[in-house]
C-alpha cells in the first residue's frame, strides 16, 4: 500500500444460524489485527432456510467480501461454500476447528442444532437473576443482600463498576458495586462478607479526571458530597480519592485492578480468572 494513512476499504459478511453473537466477537477480534484496513460488516444473525440464504447469497454477490459462518446443517454450509467459490471470496467456517477436536477428544459428534448456547435452560436463568442482581445493586443503591453477591467491586468515581458488574452478569456471575464518595461511610460490616470476592478498582489520577470531565459535560448527576468545593474535579482531591481507596484496599488485603488502559472486556476477564482461583482453591480444601 503506498499511502500508510490510507485504509483498505472491503465488504465482509457474518453469517450466522444463531444470534451470532459468538461470531461478532470472533470476527471483530481477527479484523483488530489489521490497522490499514476499514472493513464494511454485513451481518446476517438467524439464517436457518434455504430462501433466507439465498437473498444473503445474492446480497454477497453484489458486494462481494470474506464470509464468515456459524452454520450446523450440512445442507446449508455446502450451499453457502459453493455459492463462495463461484464467486471467488473466501468462506470460513469458524467454529470447525474447535468442533473438531472437541469431537475427536470426546468420542461423540456434535448435535448440529443451531442456538443451544442460547437455550432457555438453568444457565440461561441464572444470567437472568445476574443481570436482575446487579441492576438492583449498582453503584450502592442498597447494601441488603450482599452476602448473596459472588462479586462486590468497590472503588472511587468513574472506575467502571457499573458496566463491569453488568458485564460479569451477563456471564451468570452476580455482581454488586459500591462507590467510595468522600464524607460518605460505608459499614465495615458490609465491606468483611466472607462469600463474595471484593475487587478493588482503580485508575490513574489524569483518567479519572478525563473521565469525571466527560461526565459532567454529558448533564449525568454526580454525588452531592462531590459538588461541594468542586472536588469532583480538583486534581489533588482526586489523588486523595485515590489513595484513600488503595489504603482501603490494602488493608482489607482485597485485589486491585488498575483501569487506566483496561477495557471492560478485560477487566471483566480478570475478575473472572481471580474468582475461579478462589473457587478452585475453596474447592481444593474440601
Amino acid at each position: 500500500m503506498s499511502d500508510k494513512n490510507s485504509k483498505k476499504r472491503f465488504h465482509v459478511h457474518l453469517v450466522s444460524d444463531a444470534t451470532g453473537t459468538t461470531l461478532l466477537g470472533l470476527a471483530r477480534a481477527c479484523l483488530a489485527q489489521f490497522e490499514h484496513v476499514e472493513p464494511i460488516q454485513k451481518f446476517w444473525p438467524l439464517v436457518r432456510t434455504e430462501r433466507q440464504l439465498e437473498k444473503i447469497i445474492a446480497h454477497i454477490r453484489d458486494n462481494p467480501g470474506p464470509v464468515i459462518f456459524t452454520f450446523v446443517d450440512d445442507a446449508m454450509r455446502a450451499r453457502l461454500n459453493d455459492a463462495c467459490e463461484q464467486l471467488g471470496v473466501p468462506c470460513v467456517p469458524v467454529l470447525d476447528p474447535i468442533m473438531r477436536s472437541l469431537s475427536a477428544y470426546i468420542g461423540e459428534h456434535a448435535r448440529g442444532v443451531p442456538g443451544l448456547q442460547h437455550a432457555m435452560d438453568d444457565a440461561y436463568f441464572k444470567r437472568v437473576e445476574a443481570v436482575d442482581y446487579a441492576m438492583s445493586h449498582d453503584d450502592g443503591k442498597t447494601l441488603t443482600g450482599l452476602s448473596k453477591a459472588d462479586v462486590i467491586l468497590v472503588g472511587v468515581s468513574r472506575t467502571s463498576k457499573t458496566p463491569t458488574s453488568i458485564f460479569l452478569a451477563r456471564r451468570g456471575i452476580k455482581a454488586a458495586n459500591i462507590p467510595l464518595v468522600p464524607g460518605v461511610e460505608v459499614p465495615d460490616e458490609k465491606l468483611s462478607l466472607k462469600k463474595p470476592m471484593y475487587v478493588g478498582l482503580t485508575a490513574s489520577p489524569n483518567r479519572l479526571g478525563q473521565l469525571r470531565q466527560s461526565r459532567l459535560k454529558s448533564g449525568e448527576k454526580v454525588a452531592p458530597n462531590y459538588i461541594k468545593d468542586n472536588q469532583y474535579l480538583d486534581h489533588e482531591k482526586i489523588e486523595e480519592e485515590i489513595r484513600k481507596a488503595r489504603r482501603l484496599f490494602s488493608k482489607k488485603g482485597w485485589p486491585v485492578i488498575d483501569v487506566s488502559k483496561r477495557s471492560i472486556e478485560e477487566t471483566s476477564a480478570e475478575i473472572m480468572a481471580l474468582l475461579q482461583t478462589r473457587r478452585d482453591k475453596e474447592k481444593s480444601k474440601d
